[in-house]
């Protein structure tokens, strides 16, 4: 097993079959990719620290979206809208029509246009949490972005122009970026900002991710890259979920000692068994100093919604939190109250709301999965290649 700490053009060739990072024709080597971030003082900060801006993506492609594009279009802008009243947001276009059309549908939503900055990147799917890049920043303050390979959740889908994300971002910010010639995706990660990181077997342990792999090799990645100092292993996520159980639809951290978790109420339901093993797992689990975690229960909508007869993964879970705001997925669904209610006594100090999801979820996520949150920070410009 090769060492992730030391990887080296050959290494990536044996692996990946070539010495050019996939879809971007660029070098995938960095100068200093020998001292692995995490050793240069940089770790992922918590979603809840401060944001410079929260990065996105205009929904496109009525094909993709199955007949529908227009409503997840509509829920788009209620969530851009909502996000730009507390901080700037990038919202990646494709194209000159999406542009005009979510500037439409944004000026109808009044929200502020003057915080929205519209940045041309023609991607395969909008799911930024993925195939988006992972900020870290050091001790100084200064903030860098992690450049991971994406292959859309084990080469489920076409990824070809989703590799080039983290790049442009770094190259429109003139941010550092460390190059990680290994598959990760942030929404398979939940971090507490103190070193703890949760995830599941079922994601990144699939052989199409990164075949060989274990879970010391990912930890050791996790560690180095994103100053992950402790991984804690469920077993599953949500049952129809494409990304092989992303941890941000079943279990969130709302502080670091705070934990939320998913459960079923059916016992009769297929998600039943996997997030009550969810469930204990974390009762059960104690932080560095010997005391357990306060373990919150969050509902999972009652109804069932479907498309081309399969379940959704509906959850409250993957809410997005930001500067003065949490914004929870509703699904006109009799828990969605209830799902706020357990969660605004949660976030002090923010406004906790929800919005319809009902469309944006028939694409497999909501509203975690769509977004990247850029921490405050000081950025120094110096690209890994250009």
């Amino acid at each position: 097993m090769d060492n992730p700490s030391s990887i080296t053009a050959s290494v990536y060739q044996r692996r990946h079959g070539h010495t050019i990072r996939p879809g971007t024709g660029k070098s995938a080597i960095v100068p200093d990719m020998t001292i692995p971030p995490a050793q240069q003082g940089f770790a992922m900060p918590p979603e809840w620290e401060p944001h410079a801006a929260t990065w996105t993506s205009w929904p496109f492609d009525d094909d993709l979206w199955e007949g529908f594009l227009e409503s997840a279009r509509r829920e788009f802008a209620q969530l851009v809208s909502t996000i730009a009243h507390f901080e700037d947001v990038y919202l990646n276009v494709c194209d000159e029509e999406a542009e005009s059309d979510a500037r439409a549908r944004l000026a109808y939503c009044e929200a502020p246009l003057e915080r929205i900055h519209f940045h041309r990147l023609r991607l395969n799917d909008i799911w930024f949490r993925d195939n988006g890049p992972l900020f870290i920043r050091n001790r100084q303050g200064q903030v860098a972005l992690t450049d991971w390979v994406f292959n859309a959740w084990g080469g489920k889908y076409d990824w070809e122009l989703d590799t080039q994300a983290p790049a442009a971002v770094a190259k429109t910010l003139g941010m550092k970026r460390f190059v990680v010639p290994y598959v990760m995706e942030g929404g398979a990660l939940e971090l507490n900002g103190q070193g703890v990181c949760l995830t599941t077997r079922s994601c990144l342990l699939t052989p199409t991710r990164n075949p060989g792999l274990g879970e010391s090799e990912i930890e050791r990645l996790l560690h180095d890259y994103l100053g992950v100092r402790r991984v804690v292993w469920l077993e599953r996520g949500l049952e129809n979920d494409h990304t092989d159980g992303h941890v941000d639809t079943i279990v969130r951290f709302a502080d670091d000692q705070t934990i939320i978790c998913a459960v079923e109420d059916d016992e009769d339901d297929p998600n039943y068994a996997a997030m009550q093993r969810n469930l204990e797992a974390l009762l059960a689990l104690r932080g560095p100093d010997g005391k357990p975690y306060r373990v919150i229960e969050l509902p999972l909508p009652e109804q069932e919604l479907r498309l081309n007869g399969k379940r959704l993964p509906l959850t409250y879970a993957n809410f997005y939190i930001g500067n003065g705001f949490v914004l929870v997925p509703l699904y006109d669904d009799v828990n969605d109250e209830r799902a706020l209610d357990i969660l605004r006594p949660l976030f002090p100090g923010r406004r906790v709301s929800g919005l319809s999801a009902r469309a944006i979820i028939t694409g497999g996520g909501a509203f975690h999965c769509v977004t990247q949150q850029q921490p405050q920070g000081v950025v120094k410009g110096e690209l890994c290649y250009e």
